[in-house]
C-alpha cells in the first residue's frame, strides 16, 4: 500500500496534489529555435485546393459582373457617352464658373456665361483656321497629282519597267472594282450621314447636361448623403471628390501636353516650309487629348502631308521632329504633370486606350484613360478602408465633422494626386 501511494504521489496524482510544471529551458545563443510540428501533406494540399476553388470562383462572378457591366454600357452608349463626356466637360468648365459664383454671380448665370464662352473660343478658333485649310487645300491636291504622276513614271523606269498598257490596265481594273462597289460605298456615305447626325445629337446632349453640371454640381453630394445615409454617404463623398480632381487633373494635364506638342510640332512644320502648318498644330493639340495613339495619328498626318507637298526629305525631317517631341512628352512632360496625379502605368494607359478604341471606337479611346484612372481612384480607397486608413467610419459623423472633412477635401485640390 505504501508503495502505491508513493507511485501515486510520484506522478502527481495523489490525493489531488498536482506536480509542479516543469520549467522551461532557456534558449542559450545558436540554440535551434522550436517549430510547430509540420500540417499533414493532404491537410495541406487540400486548404490549397480549397483557398483556390473559392477564389477562382469569386474571380469568375467578378468576371461575370464585368462582362454584364460592358453589355449594359453598349446597349445604352447612347446615353452613357453625352454623360461621360458632359463630366469631362463640366470638370474644363468648373473653375471658371466656380470663380463668377465667389464674385456674386448666380449659379444659373454663371454656368451659362462659362459655357457660352468656351463655345465662342472655339467656334472662333475654327473659324480663324478655315481660311488657311481651304486656301491651301487645293495646292495640296495639284501637289498630289503631281507626286502621282511622278510614281506613274518611276514604276515604268528600272527596276520595274512596267510600261503604259499595263498601268493603264491597272487603273481600268481599280475603276471597274469601284463601279462594282458602288452600292456598298452608297450605304456608307449614308452611315456617314447617320454617324454625324448621332454625333450633332451628342454634342448638344452634353453641352445641355455639362449646363446642369456646372450649375447644380455642388447639390449633388448633400443630396446623396440624404438618400444613401451619413455612413456610407462619408465613402462616396471621399471616392467622388476624389475622381472629380482626378478628372481635372487628367484634364489640365493632357492640355497642357497638348498645347506643348502642338507649340513645337507647329514651328518645326513652319520652319520647314509645309502647308496647313496651324491647322496641324490645332490637330495636335486635340490629338494630345487621347494619350500615345492620339499623337501617332496626327504625327502620320503631317509626314504624309510632307511627303506629298514637300518630298521624301522633308517627311525624313518631320519624322524625327515628331519623334523627338514625343520623346519630350513621354519622358519628361507626362511623368511631371501626370504622374502624381493619375499614377498609371504607361503600359496600362496603352492597353486601356486599345480597349477602348476597340470597343467603342474613337470616343472609347478618347475616354478609357478618365475612366481607368477613376477605377483606380476607387480601388486605392478600398485598400485605404481594408488598412484601416480612411477616417474614422464607424459611426456616423456629425454635422461639424462632415462640414470640416468636405472643407478639407475641397481644400486641397492636391489631394487626388497623394493618393
Amino acid at each position: 500500500m505504501f508503495e502505491r501511494r508513493l507511485a501515486e504521489r510520484l506522478v502527481g496524482q495523489g490525493d489531488g496534489v498536482t506536480s509542479p510544471a516543469p520549467r522551461p529551458v532557456p534558449l542559450t545563443k545558436g540554440s535551434p529555435t522550436p517549430q510547430p510540428p509540420a500540417p499533414e501533406r493532404g491537410s495541406a494540399i487540400g486548404s490549397g485546393l480549397t483557398w483556390l476553388s473559392t477564389w477562382s470562383l469569386r474571380l469568375l462572378l467578378v468576371a461575370a459582373g464585368a462582362v454584364l457591366l460592358g453589355l449594359i454600357v453598349g446597349r445604352l452608349w447612347s446615353v452613357v457617352l453625352p454623360v461621360l463626356l458632359a463630366l469631362l466637360l463640366a470638370s474644363v468648365l468648373w473653375p471658371p464658373t466656380a470663380w463668377l459664383r465667389r464674385r456674386g454671380a448666380p449659379p444659373a448665370l454663371a454656368a451659362l456665361g462659362t459655357l457660352l464662352g468656351f463655345l465662342v473660343l472655339l467656334i472662333g478658333s475654327l473659324a480663324l483656321l478655315a481660311p488657311s485649310v481651304t486656301s491651301q487645300v487645293g495646292d495640296i491636291a495639284e501637289q498630289a497629282v503631281g507626286g502621282l504622276r511622278q510614281i506613274q513614271e518611276s514604276i515604268t523606269r528600272p527596276p520595274l519597267n512596267l510600261n503604259d498598257a499595263q498601268v493603264d490596265a491597272a487603273v481600268a481594273e481599280l475603276t471597274q472594282r469601284l463601279q462594282a462597289s458602288a452600292t456598298r460605298v452608297a450605304s456608307g456615305v449614308l452611315t456617314g450621314v447617320g454617324a454625324v447626325t448621332s454625333a450633332l445629337v451628342t454634342t448638344a446632349l452634353s453641352l445641355v447636361l455639362a449646363f446642369f453640371f456646372i450649375k447644380d454640381g455642388p447639390r449633388f453630394l448633400p443630396w446623396l448623403h440624404g438618400v444613401v445615409g451619413q455612413r456610407a454617404g462619408r465613402h462616396l463623398d471621399t471616392v467622388l471628390t476624389r475622381s472629380w480632381a482626378t478628372l481635372g487633373a487628367f484634364i489640365q494635364g493632357q492640355a497642357v501636353v497638348g498645347f506643348v506638342d502642338a507649340v513645337l510640332i507647329g514651328i518645326g512644320l513652319l520652319v520647314l516650309g509645309v502647308p496647313l502648318a496651324l491647322p496641324l498644330a490645332v490637330l495636335t493639340f486635340f490629338g494630345g487629348f487621347v494619350p500615345i495613339i492620339g499623337a501617332f495619328v496626327v504625327g502620320a498626318l503631317a509626314v504624309l502631308v510632307a511627303l506629298v507637298t514637300k518630298g521624301t526629305t522633308t517627311a525624313l525631317i518631320v519624322t524625327a521632329l515628331i519623334f523627338a517631341v514625343q520623346q519630350i512628352e513621354g519622358n519628361v512632360l507626362q511623368p511631371m504633370l501626370q504622374g502624381r496625379s493619375l499614377r498609371l502605368h504607361p503600359g496600362v494607359v496603352l492597353l486601356a486606350v486599345t480597349a477602348g478604341g476597340g470597343l467603342f471606337g474613337i470616343a472609347g479611346a478618347f475616354l478609357s484613360v478618365p475612366v481607368v484612372a477613376v477605377a483606380a481612384v476607387v480601388l486605392r480607397y478600398l485598400g485605404e478602408v481594408a488598412d484601416g486608413r480612411p477616417l474614422d467610419l464607424a459611426r456616423p459623423a456629425t454635422g461639424a465633422e462632415a462640414a470640416a472633412d468636405q472643407d478639407a477635401l475641397s481644400a486641397e485640390p492636391g489631394a487626388a494626386q497623394r493618393d
